[in-house]
């Protein structure tokens, strides 16, 4: 036991034993500092500023950008471009789909496929007695009253567009006999008017030229969208006038008739009317005498 506080008390006096730490000036010994110091102090010293140092570390590698240097943690530069990178990626991903979509309406309007849809006419006949605009309700004299007012203030709006939105004015593309007419059951959607080559073809009605190219079996092809999803195709021409994106008007010079393509059989215009993806007949628009 005895024995034990000796060396407590030795190993005690060691870490409080002082010694004195003196920088001299080699050539002349001259005390230039001088510290005195003990083990404990060295110890505590020691330990203090090896806590600080890995304190301030963590604080640099989380709130600095010298983390970027340290290998495993990602840049925010390149965090900020690879969300930018992605985003883009899904952009061109959906303008993609929708120009898939957009270039196969309009190979359906060259190549003249179009989906036959069958309908139950039990089933319609049911859905229109169910339809609540076809359904009569009987109305009391307050509630007509009411609506006999509201028509005559929409009537008399000034600021009330009263031009029908639905109508639109077909312009004819040329004017001639027409050698073959609009046939569902021969899949022929459009009339053929015999005009002379190089006759002026205009545009139907106001739009965007959305193909104008050249094609084997129809030659010059230009195709127009108008309003309400209404399109417009002039084939077998001879010259276009007009560009992809370009605006027309009604009335206007888009193309000159000609006797291009394989499925030409002389000197006319191929015309065809494309109401929401499916064709219509043009003759029940337009007079072409």
């Amino acid at each position: 036991m005895a024995k034990k506080k000796k060396k407590e008390k030795k190993f005690t006096k060691k870490l409080l034993h002082k010694y004195r730490l003196v920088i001299l000036n080699e050539d002349t010994f001259e005390e230039r500092f001088a510290i005195k110091l003990t083990r404990l102090n060295v110890f505590v010293l020691t330990s203090l500023s090896a806590i600080l140092l890995v304190f301030f570390t963590i604080l640099l590698i989380a709130f600095t950008p010298l983390r970027e240097y340290i290998p495993g943690y990602s840049s925010a530069k390149l965090k900020k471009e690879a969300s930018m990178l992605n985003y883009k990626t899904d952009s061109l991903v959906r303008e993609i789909e929708s120009k898939q979509r957009y270039y196969a309406s309009i190979k359906k309007v060259l190549t003249g496929e179009v989906s036959t849809v069958e309908f139950n006419r039990d089933s319609v006949i049911e859905a229109a007695k169910n339809d609540p605009e076809v359904l009569q309700i009987t109305t009391n004299k307050p509630d007509s009253l009411l609506r006999e007012k509201v028509e005559k203030e929409d009537k008399y709006n000034l600021f009330e567009d009263t031009s029908d939105q639905n109508n639109i004015v077909l312009f004819p593309p040329v004017n001639g006999s027409i050698s073959q007419n609009y046939n569902l059951k021969d899949k022929h959607y459009a009339v053929d008017v015999v005009v002379a080559t190089n006759t002026p073809v205009k545009a139907t009605a106001d739009g965007t030229v959305i193909f104008a190219e050249w094609t084997v079996e129809t030659g010059y092809v230009v195709i127009i969208e108008h309003n309400q999803e209404l399109i417009s195709v002039y084939k077998h021409n001879s010259a276009i006038t007009k560009s992809q994106g370009d605006l027309v008007k009604a009335g206007e010079v888009i193309a000159m008739s000609g006797n291009t393509g394989e499925l030409s059989t002389g000197p006319h215009l191929h015309f065809e009317l494309w109401s929401k993806g499916y064709p219509v007949n043009p003759t029940n628009f337009i007079d072409f005498q």
